[in-house]
């Protein structure tokens, strides 16, 4: 159903799709730099809104891991509830009905395990994987590490989320770069009479400083993974 992959790993907006991998609230605590990682996430969740570029999120077991959190921003996305560590079983119908598809933008947790598993089905399947870095964690960094390291060798690419969005808009020129758009409130916040609706342009998010996910002290001096 999908091209094969190229060892290029453009990103395209009309074949592209952006995974949310099981950002909830049990993991807050325990998973390394997680509100700098769902920043990122809702970062490029906004993105992927301006540019029109589709969105699906899981949960794990929200039953016990509770749901996603909510300054990840997802507010109109039905999350999907799984047990696999693997998003795709799950998402099968919506990667079958999309003939286009060739590319997948992954975020979120945890990198040794979902993210993983999510990464190799796709690849299998034949579509190219791309892990946004500054968007993904695990409990440990010797994990987190290791499994971008697995991922890379099986064949994923490994970006920032501005390399990413730059790639998809690809143009200074593009019309959404600059152009204002209202972002979507939800109904609780409208209701809130002194808060104002966000704008947000894709030139704005880019130049919001990225926070720090603990990944320049993982590529500093020799490292043997890399």
């Amino acid at each position: 159903m999908a091209a094969a992959r190229t060892s290029l790993g453009r990103v395209l907006p009309g074949s592209s799709i952006l995974f949310l991998c099981d950002m909830q609230e049990r993991f807050r605590h325990s998973i390394v730099y997680f509100p700098q990682i769902v920043s990122v996430a809702a970062r490029m969740l906004r993105v992927a809104r301006l540019l029109q570029v589709p969105a699906l999120l899981t949960e794990q077991y929200p039953q016990g891991l509770g749901p996603t959190v909510p300054e990840l921003g997802a507010e109109g996305l039905q999350p999907v509830s799984k047990t696999c560590f693997s998003m795709v079983p799950t998402l099968q119908r919506e990667l079958d009905s999309r003939p286009q598809l060739q590319s997948v933008l992954l975020c979120g947790i945890e990198a040794q395990v979902c993210i993983l598993h999510t990464t190799l089905d796709l690849l299998e399947r034949g579509l190219q994987v791309h892990i946004v870095v500054d968007a993904c964690s695990s409990r440990s960094q010797v994990d987190r590490l290791t499994a971008l390291a697995r991922m890379r060798q099986s064949g994923a690419f490994l970006s920032t989320s501005e390399g990413l969005i730059m790639q998809l808009v690809r143009d200074a020129a593009h019309p959404k770069f600059r152009e204002v758009v209202t972002r979507s409130w939800n109904v609780q916040r409208a209701m809130i009479g002194h808060l104002e609706p966000k704008t947000w342009r894709i030139q704005k998010i880019i130049k919001e400083p990225v926070p720090d996910s603990g990944l320049l002290g993982l590529f500093q001096g020799q490292n043997p993974l890399f």
